[in-house]
């Protein structure tokens, strides 16, 4: 956080971008020299219709602030209705972060197609201040072996 001059948060964002559509929107917009935050890393999928919710969770559990998931536009899937299925999913997701604690404003869902690399960087910026504003998710790490989990120690035993 040395680099912050302002000693401001800074949020981590796992981006998940399908290989078709959003990540080229991604790379056309570093082509038109378009700035967006830094704050993101960016994970091409083939389609977001393939993104295991798992791999939601592990990125929160492992530290990141937000998550954001990215893809075709409904009805242009390059696996025909694949990004259907992410909706579906996503609102899943919403239900079992909420009972987590975990504010919907964490995880969003974009659709860009690859010509549309404006909008995408403009919705980086907007997620980032957006979860700026909502500060760091300070999720706690398991630092202890899986034999304690809770309050009570579970007796494990040696074969």
């Amino acid at each position: 956080m040395s680099d912050n001059p302002n000693n401001q948060f800074e949020p981590l964002i796992l981006g998940f971008t399908c290989n078709w559509c959003s990540y080229r929107a991604a790379d056309n917009a570093g082509l038109a020299r378009l700035k967006y935050p830094p704050n993101i890393r960016l994970i091409r999928l083939m389609c977001s219709g393939r993104l295991d919710p798992q791999f939601i969770l592990k990125g929160f559990a492992e530290g990141a602030d937000g998550v954001l998931v990215t893809g075709c536009h409904p009805g242009d899937c390059h696996y025909v209705e694949q990004n259907y299925k992410t909706m579906r999913r996503f609102k899943l997701l919403h239900k079992t972060l909420d009972q987590m604690g975990v504010k919907r404003g964490r995880l969003k869902l974009v659709w860009a197609s690859a010509a549309e690399g404006m909008i995408l960087a403009n919705e980086i910026e907007k997620f980032v201040e957006e979860v700026r504003q909502l500060g760091p998710l300070n999720w706690p790490k398991w630092d202890k072996p899986l034999e304690v989990v809770a309050d009570y120690e579970v007796v494990v035993e040696e074969k």
